[in-house]
């Protein structure tokens, strides 16, 4: 799910960027070291949409660096156990598949995944109902929901199901139109 957040940050500045252009550069720095990172607490930060305020300056001893607070609007991702999302599959093997839904890997496992669909190994590992109807593999688009969630500093794992009412494969990169 997104939110749109506030969020501090203490940025670190050399005083080469010092001038006219000062907070044009502290706003592209900010952007360039937070967009794409990811906070345990928060989640995903997606995109910088505005900047709050940019405190006073505080110079760091006997390096010439100065230290600014400042207080920025995000928007962030962080999925949540129940939730339903749509992901793209990135790889199957017997133990179940592996997919994403932005930056977030979603793994599967083959007892969360229907009963009539049966691992098919060889040149394209897939997942095949019995009568070849539906087909999981690499870069089908799946709706699965989140059964659970694991997060660390900087990363967050998520364990997904398609075996309830209306989960599945959304698209198939190997059926022919």
């Amino acid at each position: 799910m997104f939110f749109h957040i506030v969020l501090e940050r203490n940025m670190q500045l050399h005083p080469r960027h010092f001038g006219r252009d000062l907070r044009d550069k502290l706003v592209a720095k900010l952007m360039k070291d937070v967009e794409g990172t990811c906070s345990g607490r928060h989640g995903f930060i997606v995109a910088i949409t505005g900047i709050e305020s940019v405190g006073k300056g505080l110079i760091r001893d006997g390096t010439g660096f100065v230290t600014f607070p400042v207080k920025y609007q995000c928007v962030v991702f962080r999925p949540f156990k129940g939730e339903i999302l749509e992901a793209v599959v990135t790889m199957v093997n017997k133990m179940g598949f592996f997919a994403e839904a932005g930056p977030v890997q979603i793994f599967v496992s083959n007892h969360l995944i229907p009963d009539d669909m049966e691992f098919q190994s060889g040149d394209i590992p897939n997942y095949t109902t019995s009568d070849g109807s539906v087909k999981i593999q690499k870069d089908s688009e799946v709706r699965l929901k989140i059964i659970g969630t694991r997060v660390d500093a900087t990363e967050i794992f998520c364990i997904g199901t398609i075996k309830d009412d209306f989960l599945g494969v959304i698209s198939d990169p190997g059926a022919t139109s």
